[in-house]
């Protein structure tokens, strides 16, 4: 069975509910999963077959946890294999999303020894307006399709001899979704 260790960074919860459908998804594949924020995450983090962080985009910047959170596990970190996403866009313009995916690309340079298998931006959500309309793009239906590229990767790692390390650039689709 696959140990896979979830962490998340989250504002206003949005990133932990997608963290959660994530989990779900791996686990419905057979996965045994610890989802936690990543803030939480004190101790070494060995022992795990999979490590998946996700964390809000702010005003051009990654979420502070998800920054710390690589800084006190890059040792670990460099002997497992990485799954990130971000929680981005907010509009569903192309800019948006161009915008978004540079932020997270930003982040993620700032620490060259990190080589995550994939990164990826999903749709953000902006919180209740004044007439309480809340702006969510968040599309589930991808989402799922990234956790089960998450669940394959792993079955195919068990037929190679190791993970080879290499980046992968898996792009969200715009989809907005409106509640």
């Amino acid at each position: 069975m696959t140990h896979i260790l979830v962490a998340y960074a989250t504002k206003n919860g949005s990133t932990q509910e997608v963290a959660e459908f994530i989990g779900t998804v791996l686990q419905e594949d057979g996965a045994e999963l610890e989802l936690c924020p990543a803030k939480w995450v004190r101790e070494r983090i060995e022992g795990y077959d999979l490590v998946m962080l996700g964390a809000p985009l702010y005003s051009g910047r990654w979420h502070r946890d998800a920054h710390r959170f690589l800084k006190r596990h890059r040792e670990e970190l460099g002997r497992v294999p990485v799954w990130v996403f971000g929680m981005g866009a907010r509009s569903g313009s192309a800019e948006a999303w161009r915008r978004a995916r540079f932020q997270l690309d930003r982040a993620l340079a700032k620490r060259a020894w990190l080589q995550p298998i994939a990164s990826t931006v999903f749709g953000g959500v902006d919180p209740p307006d004044t007439d309480g309309v809340r702006r969510d793009l968040r599309d589930w239906d991808q989402i799922r399709a990234w956790a089960s590229d998450v669940s394959r990767s792993i079955e195919s790692s068990h037929k190679q001899p190791h993970w080879t390390g290499r980046s992968a650039d898996v792009r969200s689709r715009p989809g907005p979704r409106v509640r």
